[in-house]
């Protein structure tokens, strides 16, 4: 008796930077990411390969006030990145502010 066997991946790349990536799959409804030097090196989801889309860092548009945020390489307080796919609709993926604990 004859087997096949399947060996499953799936191509990942990065619309910004071009890197790409082959992974085994992975679970629904999750992502692939990577810090993006196009980005000011924020952590980006990679998309699958050959979506047509565009990723865009936004900066906070508020004054910060003495709270922590994530900052990309150039700085500025980065508070999501935008993935505008071809088709019209959007991805967001937000950076929320950080959480401190002072004692004392």
């Amino acid at each position: 008796m004859t087997a096949l066997l399947i060996d499953a991946y799936v191509d990942w790349e990065c619309p910004a930077c071009g890197k790409t990536d082959r992974t085994r799959p992975i679970p629904p409804n999750s992502s692939r990411m990577h810090d993006c030097p196009k980005l000011h090196g924020l952590t980006a989801p990679m998309q699958l390969a050959g979506t047509d889309c565009q990723i865009t860092a936004i900066e906070r548009g508020d004054y910060l006030h003495g709270e922590e945020q994530r900052t990309g390489d150039d700085s500025k307080p980065y508070m999501a990145l935008n993935v505008e796919h071809a088709d019209g609709h959007n991805d967001v993926f937000m950076y929320a502010a950080v959480a401190v604990c002072r004692f004392g």
